[in-house]
């Protein structure tokens, strides 16, 4: 009998490499889709016909309860958040909520319908905020410098509490930076490939940056999600640290994308105050021995390969809209 598995989240980078992983293996894969995502299915086109959706919105308990309860699955990946650190300092309430609280709803929901069900939730290397420690672990002191952060560490401690209380199975993994082609544009690795190729045949002319300077632990969303899984699979619940263990500077990322296509940063890219957040971090580096000791997690895309299978996908759809506006006169 097929294991069932319900991806909250399931249109974004992480919920759709997730369900691609789960279908490998033999899951039937159900996502539940909410109402401002309804036709941004493009990352998941591909697997429309082999996964069932389900409409609901974190925020809304019960269609949250409908879903679990009509769905009844085995696992529960919450890839569904308000995830983006610097929309937080605007959207304070709304981060809080959605990113912390709703983890608190979804666990309820399991305590009273099925304890049994497995649950995995997704926190964040920004909960380390300011550290004076040069790469953090799972027990790292916490210091979170922007409202996601610091919903992300509420939800681990409500993790913590229905664990401890309720003995419900609740993991969850701290994820250091992971990017891919599915990355938004609202996240600097994305915008700097799509700019390179887009500059790199003429689409685009500059690209506006805040803080180049930031060190970033950068890793492959793919294998981080194989991660998630190996976690779930564990005969206990627990926290893991996910990450390369290496930092690099945005400047190097930049440097690295844009010599891929042939450009000079200095000649395209221009600094934007505007652009950078109030809320500064450490350097954040991820010691990854417990994962690794514990189901031999070891990240194989570094942040040169990262660029390269990024910049390919960007490549093509740039490719892609010059053909179109040569076919168009636009």
């Amino acid at each position: 009998m097929k294991k069932k598995a319900l991806i909250l989240g399931i249109t974004g980078q992480d919920g759709s490499y997730l369900a691609e992983i789960l279908l490998e293996k033999g899951y039937e894969v159900h996502g539940l889709i909410r109402r401002s995502a309804t036709g941004n299915t493009r990352n998941i086109e591909h697997i429309l016909d082999k996964i069932t959706l389900h409409r609901g919105d974190l925020g809304d308990v019960p269609s949250l309860f409908q879903t679990i309860h009509t769905v009844h699955p085995q696992e529960i990946y919450n890839e569904a958040d308000q995830d983006h650190a610097g929309w937080s300092y605007e959207l304070v309430d709304y981060a809080s909520d959605i990113t912390g609280g709703a983890v608190g709803r979804i666990l309820e929901i399991i305590r009273q319908t099925d304890p049994t069900i497995r649950f995995f939730q997704p926190l964040t290397s920004n909960m380390f905020g300011l550290t004076e420690t040069k790469t953090q672990n799972e027990k790292t002191l916490l210091y979170p410098q922007s409202p996601y952060a610091c919903a992300k560490v509420y939800a681990w401690m409500l993790i913590r509490y229905y664990r401890d209380v309720h003995h419900i199975f609740a993991s969850t993994a701290i994820f250091f930076n992971h990017e891919s082609p599915r990355r938004t544009e609202s996240y600097v690795s994305r915008k700097i490939t799509k700019a390179a190729a887009r500059i790199s045949i003429g689409l685009q002319d500059k690209l506006s940056l805040g803080d180049i300077g930031a060190e970033i632990d950068f890793g492959y969303a793919k294998e981080y999600m194989e991660a998630a899984w190996n976690i779930l699979q564990l005969d206990h619940p627990d926290d893991f640290v996910i990450g390369t263990g290496e930092s690099h500077s945005v400047r190097e990322f930049l440097e690295e994308a844009f010599a891929v296509v042939g450009l000079n940063v200095d000649e395209h890219v221009e600094i934007d105050a505007s652009l950078f957040r109030p809320g500064k971090t450490s350097t954040l580096v991820a010691d990854y021995a417990k994962a690794k000791k514990t189901f031999g997690f070891e990240p194989k895309v570094k942040y040169k390969d990262l660029v390269r299978i990024m910049l390919g996908e960007d490549k093509k759809e740039a490719e892609k809209e010059l053909i179109l506006r040569s076919q168009t006169g636009a």
